[in-house]
């Protein structure tokens, strides 16, 4: 399975403070132990809010909200793209993680909708 595992915002990273050196190589070491495991297959830490949009859509109209947003804990500061056995497992990799900030943070687990998920709505002879 894949799961999105997101690494929520702080104050300090949406001020766009950069991690310590030695946190930075924490993560390296971690994202290592993740590509020769076979886990990762992407990852990357974001920008503060304030260097971002959003679109909003109300039918047809689309309207763009500058950055940057409100409720800092849940925006998203980084992300990884991990494919795994199940659940625990990806559970199991997140508390192997360094604490990604320096001060507490979370990092939340999101299961990706696979083909097999569509099969009940899906169009026989549709391409997957």
């Amino acid at each position: 399975m894949r799961v999105m595992v997101l690494v929520k915002a702080t104050a300090d990273s949406e001020a766009g403070l950069m991690p310590p050196g030695d946190l930075l190589e924490a993560m390296g070491r971690f994202n290592t132990e993740l590509a020769e495991a076979g886990i990762i297959l992407a990852g990357d830490g974001l920008k503060p809010s304030a260097n971002g949009c959003r679109v909003a859509f109300n039918g047809a109209d689309r309207s763009v909200i500058d950055g940057p947003f409100a409720a800092t804990s849940e925006l998203v500061a980084g992300f990884w793209l991990w494919q795994v056995k199940d659940m625990e497992e990806a559970v199991a990799w997140v508390k192997r993680c360094p604490n990604p900030m320096p001060g507490p943070s979370e990092i939340e687990i999101r299961p990706l909708y696979e083909m097999e998920d569509f099969a009940e709505i899906m169009v026989p002879g549709t391409p997957a």
